[in-house]
């Protein structure tokens, strides 16, 4: 790396640093605190990003946010940094539904203001080159989903396993289980072409595929959401 382009990568850390020290809460930073320095940068990027996204959507200074983050095994509250994602504003929770992913150095967020009471969402972006490894399909796919991409090798194999993992990540954020929720339990094969949004993959209402020219992403990428009323 040449001196100039060293010199603008650690101004961008050090400015990164800055805006996270000034607007995150203290148990996202002692999180980041933990990781290698590209995660550090990654998480914190994306932790800023949804911060900035709530409050524009709610129409308040991201300062006046205090995260409050929901997990099923943990609780829930302000010294939680993990699960469910939301916020306090003056000590009330913030009429708004949140989800985040992260891929490929990419952060898509997705919110919803004054959610109608038992609405849930969920998103997820995914890499296909990160679907390549030996035992995907068996961690990941029913044997209804591995039968149907038995045929296919490549780029349009990964292309479709990383459609399907991006769906089910999608469905099981939208339910709060997780991957508490085995993934090769989940069914999500659709065989529409794709570009065919679809708002009921296999029976799941609500959810359906993100094409890139609508969720703003590359295009070697490939994205789901969830939205419905969820007990």
């Amino acid at each position: 790396m040449d001196p100039a382009s060293a010199g603008a990568t650690a101004a961008a850390a050090s400015l990164l640093e800055s805006d996270a020290r000034s607007l995150l809460d203290g148990p996202e930073l002692d999180r980041a605190r933990a990781m290698t320095p590209r995660t550090r940068e990654d998480f914190l990027a994306g932790r800023l990003a949804q911060r900035r996204f709530a409050a524009g959507l709610l129409g308040v200074p991201a300062s006046a946010l205090t995260a409050w983050y929901s997990c099923p095994r943990c609780g829930a509250g302000t010294q939680i940094s993990h699960g469910r994602p939301g916020y306090l504003i003056g000590g009330a929770a913030a009429p708004l539904l949140l989800s985040l992913s992260r891929a490929a150095g990419w952060t898509l967020l997705a919110g919803i203001v004054d959610p109608e009471p038992g609405l849930r969402l969920g998103i997820d972006i995914e890499d296909p080159a990160r679907t390549d490894f030996e035992g995907f399909d068996a961690v990941v796919l029913t044997p209804a989903e591995r039968a149907h991409l038995a045929g296919l090798a490549g780029t349009e194999l990964l292309r479709a396993r990383a459609r399907l993992w991006a769906r089910k990540e999608a469905w099981l954020k939208m339910t709060g289980t997780g991957l508490r929720t085995a993934p090769d339990t989940v069914d999500v094969f659709d065989d529409a072409p794709d570009d065919v949004l679809e708002g009921d993959v296999n029976g799941r209402a609500g959810l359906r595929d993100l094409p890139p020219a609508e969720a703003g992403l590359p295009a070697h990428l490939v994205a789901a959401v969830a939205v419905a009323v969820y007990p």
